[in-house]
């Protein structure tokens, strides 16, 4: 028996996972009142669904006891579902539980036992991720900009099932992010992290529409990288070099009728100064986009107010 106060949270995020519902309460409370000295179960239901008694009237009433349920207006995105559990959370740990571990409680211990080895959050490893060439192409694409272009350290193959400390929990919920990305903030929080192995693939949500990812995406590589001020200056240096070449090629053409490439042209009256103008003013607007995507950029980090830093821990030497 572990002396430690235990929060699970899980999501129930589609109406179809409340027939798994009874199931998993059964067997996840069997295993944390097993191994930990006193518990609670933080359901998050962001369905419409109201009634659960229908699929949990018959659990025993040592297992409801320990049931907190937070019914949502309406349903939200799975990472905002989800700190809304965080937030209700009161255990020396937290466990955010997937329905497709139900018949593997005893990962909840495993990761317990790892984070009591000095880990603030642990989290489940997939063997592999499964999805089609479009989505294998587009999980490549978001994860080589986050490593490339942010300091955030994201495991690809990570399962959202985790547990995080409490001194971790209380850093993570400082951090107010309107538009939200959990595992990005898990990462930056810090602490000491590590993951568990398990042979269960990371698949894709069934309910979210390929559309619903994109969107993630975007909030993660807006909120988190610095990507989009970096295209912008490649755009500036490419309108640059543009610049000059164009240049170059019209006063070539108006002195010698002909061009960089060799060909040769008659020139017009009028010619060589409207392609520079041109090409001089595209040139500046978009020096000028970046400029602003500078200011725009800094604006942006100071409206979200997140710490400067997060403290650990204090020893006195």
């Amino acid at each position: 028996m572990r002396n430690s106060f235990i929060s699970l949270v899980t999501v129930i995020q589609y109406p179809d996972e409340f027939r798994l519902l009874s199931n998993y309460l059964t067997r996840v409370h069997a295993s944390l009142s097993a191994n930990f000295s006193d518990l609670e179960i933080v359901l998050v239901n962001n369905t419409t669904i109201r009634d659960i008694n229908r699929w949990i009237g018959d659990l025993d009433p040592l297992i409801k006891q320990h049931i907190y349920l937070l019914n949502l207006s309406s349903p939200v995105n799975r990472n905002h579902a989800i700190l809304a559990g965080l937030d209700r959370a009161n255990g020396d740990y937290t466990v955010v539980f997937e329905f497709q571990f139900t018949d593997h409680p005893e990962y909840i211990v495993q990761l317990f036992d790892k984070a009591h080895e000095g880990n603030d959050i642990v989290y489940l490893q997939a063997s592999e991720r499964r999805s089609g060439w479009k989505l294998s192409f587009f999980h490549q694409v978001f994860y080589y900009i986050i490593r490339h272009y942010s300091d955030l350290q994201i495991d690809p193959r990570a399962h959202n099932s985790r547990i995080i400390s409490r001194r971790a929990l209380n850093s993570l919920l400082r951090l107010r992010e309107n538009l939200r990305y959990m595992k990005a903030i898990y990462s930056m929080v810090g602490y000491r992290t590590t993951a568990i192995p398990v042979p269960e693939p990371l698949q894709p949500d069934p309910g979210e529409s390929f559309s619903a990812q994109f969107r993630t995406s975007l909030v993660a590589i807006t909120s988190f990288t610095t990507f989009l001020r970096s295209l912008l200056l490649w755009i500036f240096l490419i309108s640059l070099v543009f610049l000059i070449g164009v240049v170059v090629n019209a006063v070539k053409v108006k002195f010698t009728n002909y061009d960089i490439l060799g060909k040769y042209h008659e020139a017009m009256s009028g010619w060589t100064f409207l392609v520079v103008l041109i090409s001089i003013f595209f040139a500046t607007m978009s020096f000028n986009i970046y400029i602003m995507s500078i200011y725009l950029s800094n604006i942006y980090h100071e409206i979200k107010q997140r710490p400067l830093y997060i403290i650990e821990s204090v020893q006195r030497l």
